[in-house]
């Protein structure tokens, strides 16, 4: 037998002999075994019941109504323009009022109620996006401004030091020491509870002015 023959028959592990690593295959924690434990922890798991906070607080309803009195005002005036132009008599007081006097006009009866219907209809959805948001992460108040010019302003909890309640009025109290009230809403009261119940997981203190059951209450 030639040397190179019997090198090679050493090398050669015997028939009956284990394969090295074949246990260790049969114990090794597989990939996919660990992925699908975590896959089970995710669908087991629960996110908090405000991780996706973010309820909106409508202007009160006394706001709404002369911008709800505007918007029937235009209505009516746009069913008159088209009464007038599509079903009036030629004869009658509203044809000769309209169609006919739009003859002498520099702007007609029907672009003019056009453009009163659409200035009501932004007037109603301007006065819709007043009031407060309260998020998960932040507070926003939306205002007016004299002449009417929307204005959102945002503050995130971390910046509020103390949050301000007396009855349906809410301040709130800044890092740097000033004060923001925040605009009337139409359920105040459930902004405030909203307000409490936030600092309260923050461990924002909360001041309660007047002598109602919730005023007693004082969270830190």
């Amino acid at each position: 037998m030639s040397r190179g023959t019997v090198a090679s028959s050493a090398s050669d592990p015997p028939d009956d002999a284990p394969v090295q690593g074949a246990a260790d295959e049969g114990d090794r924690v597989s990939v996919t075994d660990v992925n699908g434990t975590i896959a089970r922890f995710e669908m087991t798991y629960s996110p908090p019941a405000d991780e996706h906070l973010r309820v909106k607080f409508g202007p009160p309803w006394r706001t709404r109504v002369p911008s709800a009195l505007y918007l029937a005002a235009a209505l009516v005036l746009g069913s008159v323009v088209l009464y007038a132009y599509t079903a009036a008599p030629s004869g009658s007081f509203i044809f000769g009022w309209v169609v006919e006097g739009d003859r002498g006009r520099p702007l007609s009866a029907g672009v003019l109620a056009i453009v009163i219907v659409v200035s009501a209809l932004a007037t109603v959805l301007r006065t819709a996006m007043r009031g407060v948001i309260v998020g998960e992460e932040w507070i926003e108040a939306r205002s007016l401004l004299v002449l009417g010019i929307p204005r959102a302003r945002r503050w995130g909890w971390a910046q509020v030091l103390r949050i301000v309640v007396d009855g349906h009025r809410l301040a709130l109290e800044l890092w740097d020491g000033t004060f923001e009230r925040l605009p009337e809403v139409a359920n105040g009261g459930k902004l405030a509870d909203t307000l409490i119940r936030q600092a309260q997981r923050r461990r924002i203190q909360v001041t309660v002015l007047g002598a109602t059951q919730r005023g007693r209450q004082r969270a830190s």
